[in-house]
């Protein structure tokens, strides 16, 4: 407040006091304003040679009123006839309404008496007054002040904009690689107005559903919960005709030791003097990339396994007795150890091989000696019973067959040896014919003709005809 004021250049002023009217029990009075309040909120910034000038620090609406001037001299006092009138006005901000959808209308005002320039601030920072439709990034707290006196400022509004979810974000814990029997906490999150509520969260599993809710812990982790995990979101608020969203993938892999080994012979039936190889196989993440191969040996006193291989086919080559025992396979990754049960590897000896092939073989000989022996023997029979019949039926004046057979009997001669059968004319062999009669076993009839007999059997008998060449 500018005052001034004046005296006689004879007096020394002594006092000066600044007062403010207030109306008390039914009239006005003056009161002092450091009764009323104490610095800096009333400060005096004239001096006592006629400056009489008022400052008021952060102006409140309880400070309107009537002002007055007194000061003292040694022998008078003075009250400034005239006063000052302080009039306080506010700024409000006015919002309406306080909470809009994302694109629709709303409307901002500062009210003031004042003829001045308004500004706004959002958040503590000056920014232009929103626009329309309303955006989810306007949404804030807001306040205008006076261009120039920017510490004067209204009251604050908050904008609450309602959007959908415009992020959701799956995050587990620990992060990276777990091992199996560990835990592991997946947490989802999202950004939206409003907020997601917890049972608006759902966590599934390469897309199968596991649970609902913010936060989902696994305990004891095992191999099957290695998998996609994605969190879906849902608020209410509908986006281009959709109200949920989903995060990005989350690969979790659960890293365990190797489990379930095992050991395969590729020739179950090998002998000894071949080769044969043992493969080891287990599962683990990730694949083992470490194996040792044991043999056990033992002694009358104790037994030890003593390492033979160390990659995952151990080679046996020329197998000997001596590669009979006990096999045992361990395998190992980043994560663990583990071992197979052990093999007993026998290799067939060449022995009972041999004398397996000599069996099967004199089998197969008997067998066909005895198909050969009995063609010939029914072959024979079908020939006695042809030769029978043909002399029971032929009719000679004798009722005898006669029977030839040709032998011939030659010299040595280099010319005819390649030759199966040699019939020389009749100039160079004499042709002998012996005629021998057969009499049927049960023929009443006997013949006439003298007859040469073989022992004392009247079966039959084969008449030969020898040539006897010169």
């Amino acid at each position: 407040m500018k005052c001034s004021y004046d005296y006689p250049w004879y007096q020394t002023v002594t006092k000066v006091v600044w007062s403010r009217a207030l109306f008390t029990s039914g009239k006005w009075r003056l009161h002092s304003l450091s009764s009323l309040s104490s610095p800096p909120d009333f400060e005096y910034v004239g001096n006592r040679n006629h400056n009489c000038n008022l400052k008021i620090n952060n102006v409140q609406p309880t400070d309107e009123g009537y002002y007055f001037f007194r000061f003292e001299t040694k022998s008078d006092k003075w009250t400034s006839k005239t006063y000052a009138y302080l009039s306080v006005k506010e700024l409000t901000a006015v919002l309406k309404p306080s909470t809009v959808k994302e694109g629709d209308d709303f409307r901002l005002t500062c009210v003031s008496d004042c003829p001045t320039t308004i500004v706004w601030f959002k958040d503590g920072q000056q920014v232009g007054k929103p626009g329309f439709p309303v955006r989810r990034e306007d949404a804030g707290s807001y306040f205008c002040a006076v261009s120039g006196q920017e510490t004067v400022r209204s009251n604050s509004v908050t904008l609450n904009v309602l959007y959908a979810l415009k992020s959701v974000t799956l995050s587990v814990s620990p992060p990276g690689d777990v091992v199996k029997g560990g835990s592991v906490t997946f947490n989802c999150s999202s950004d939206a107005n409003p907020p997601v509520e917890p049972r608006g969260y759902s966590l599934y599993m390469d897309g199968e559903f596991i649970s609902s809710g913010q936060e989902h812990t696994i305990s004891d982790l095992q191999p099957r919960h290695s998998g996609l995990y994605h969190c879906q979101a849902w608020n209410n608020v509908s986006w281009r005709g959709d109200d949920m969203m989903n995060s990005t993938n989350i690969h979790l892999d659960v890293l365990y030791g190797p489990v379930n080994i095992s050991i395969s012979v590729d020739d179950p039936q090998f002998a000894e003097g071949s080769s044969v190889n043992l493969t080891c196989s287990s599962e683990a993440n990730p694949a083992a990339d470490n194996y040792t191969w044991y043999k056990r040996t033992d002694s009358p006193s104790s037994s030890s396994w003593l390492q033979v291989g160390w990659r995952q086919v151990l080679s046996l080559s020329s197998v000997e007795a001596s590669h009979t025992g006990l096999y045992l396979c361990q395998a190992s990754n980043s994560v663990g150890t583990g071992n197979s049960t052990d093999l007993l590897v026998t290799p067939k000896t060449k022995e009972r091989g041999s004398q397996l092939h000599l069996i099967i073989a004199g089998v197969g000989v008997i067998v066909l000696v005895t198909l050969v022996v009995a063609h010939l023997l029914y072959w024979k029979k079908q020939r006695t019973n042809a030769a029978e019949k043909g002399l029971s039926s032929s009719s000679t004046e004798d009722q005898l067959d006669t029977v030839y057979a040709n032998i011939n009997t030659f010299s040595s001669s280099p010319r005819n040896t390649h030759h199966k059968h040699f019939v020389p004319s009749f100039d160079e062999a004499e042709l002998i014919y012996t005629t021998v009669a057969i009499k049927p076993r049960n023929n009443s009839r006997a013949p006439q003709e003298s007859r040469a007999t073989i022992g004392d059997s009247e079966d039959s008998v084969i008449y030969s005809t020898v040539v006897t060449s010169s």
